[in-house]
């Protein structure tokens, strides 16, 4: 009897133990569920650089913020720029836009701001001064309408002639002031032995529209620029166009038929390799052209054009940022200064060479002697020329940017383009 009582009094006390050890599990069990399966919070987060060095970079910043965050799950999507532009545009018509994504300044912002899905960021940036007042003031522009701030810039950038400082010296040719200069200056680089002595890769339309959008802005009156800017307003009738037209068909004459067949990566691949002494590029390219070869870069900006409305020295470029999904949760909106920080901005910059819009976020620690050339261009231009792809309406950019292909092979004249831009503003009218 006394044995059996043992053993009755053993085991109530391993069915009491087991019940507590089984109460303990019970309490850790919803914590453990919220980080492994349960109140997990994913965000979406699409960029457009599925190449090296950002898709790295991003791809690390994601895993610092999830390591931070574990109950954040990041999904990231990216693709290259026009059919990142084409998916953009899909997502917001069926709303199905990301949490957060890149995007460009001005009309491509003020597009998708149009569809009443895009989340206004003024509050989050009044209540949190220690993170906004990082930015550049100005580059909010872009991404501000009606007094409301839908984006956050992250880089700035430019577009200049870069060109090969040896090339030039060796054979005692001036930097071109005016565009007569930078005609003559083409002349003697054939005439040294450069048969292209100015490279482009005209299968990318959008390197098209960053030379129409800047000679036009040096060419046609600011008002009329833009009146036909704005649809809703739009004639192009002004004979500055076509005069436009004129100059970038003179240019691609000294491209050779190598430019009709490669894009821009191709060109700048043959500028860093020193085979051509000028290429129009964004300062954003400084870093791919010197991991690429041992060029001695100058810079200067598109010429002075004699007869010109416009301000002669504005300099091309606009910024780019991020900007977030009206439904977008709070976890998104910790994401975006996350990647917004000046932290990350120094070391982007140092990682990938491009210029960030964060004050003080250029230095000598983060870029060398001849980014921070590029940086002063930028900050002491009288004045910004957007993206022309990004100034006017995408379906007016496309007859342009496809008219201008067709102008370096003599298919079509500036006056048959204009004509149906013209068509084209009408109908949107």
């Amino acid at each position: 009897m006394k044995k059996i009582l043992s053993l009755l009094t053993f085991l109530g006390l391993l069915l009491l133990v087991l019940a507590a050890c089984n109460s303990d599990e019970g309490a850790t069990t919803p914590a453990n569920a919220s980080v492994n399966n349960k109140d997990i919070v994913e965000i979406d987060f699409f960029h457009r650089w599925p190449n090296e060095p950002r898709k790295s970079f991003y791809d690390q910043k994601i895993a610092e913020f999830q390591e931070a965050n574990p109950n954040v799950k990041i999904n990231v999507d990216s693709v290259l720029n026009d059919s990142y532009k084409e998916k953009i545009r899909v997502l917001v018509s069926n709303d199905g836009l990301p949490d957060i994504f890149s995007s460009w300044s001005h009309s491509f912002a003020e597009n998708l701001v149009s569809s009443d899905r895009i989340m206004s960021l003024n509050d989050i940036i009044k209540e949190d001064a220690d993170w906004s007042s990082n930015f550049m003031e100005t580059q909010f522009d872009g991404f501000t309408f009606d007094d409301t701030t839908y984006g956050v810039p992250f880089t700035v950038d430019g577009k200049a002639f870069f060109y090969n400082k040896s090339i030039f010296e060796e054979n005692n040719i001036q930097v071109p002031k005016t565009y007569n200069d930078m005609i003559d200056a083409l002349d003697s680089l054939q005439k040294a032995g450069y048969e292209t002595p100015l490279v482009e890769g005209l299968t990318n339309t959008w390197a098209i529209s960053h030379y129409l959008g800047t000679i036009f802005q040096r060419i046609v009156d600011p008002e009329i620029l833009a009146q036909d800017y704005n649809t809703s307003t739009a004639k192009f009738t002004d004979e500055g166009y076509i005069k436009g037209l004129e100059i970038f068909q003179e240019l691609t004459s000294y491209m050779g038929e190598v430019s009709t067949a490669i894009d821009h990566e191709a060109a700048r691949n043959m500028f860093a390799a020193g085979e051509v002494p000028i290429l129009y590029m964004q300062f954003a390219e400084v870093k791919m052209v010197q991991d690429i070869g041992d060029v001695n870069i100058g810079f200067f900006n598109f010429p002075s054009i004699d007869g010109g409305k416009g301000d002669q020295t504005a300099l091309t470029g606009a910024p780019e940022g991020w900007m977030l999904s009206k439904n977008a949760p709070p976890e998104a909106v910790e994401f975006l200064k996350f990647l917004t920080s000046p932290e990350t901005a120094m070391e982007f910059t140092k990682v990938d060479g491009q210029l960030n819009a964060i004050k003080g976020g250029i230095t000598e620690e983060n870029a060398n002697p001849t980014s921070l050339e590029a940086y002063d261009i930028l900050l002491d231009s009288s004045s910004t020329a957007v993206w022309f792809d990004n100034a006017v309406d995408i379906n007016v950019a496309d007859i342009f940017m496809r008219g201008g292909q067709s102008l370096a092979t003599k298919q079509i004249t500036p006056a048959e383009i204009i004509v149906e831009v013209q068509q084209a503003v009408k109908k949107l009218q």
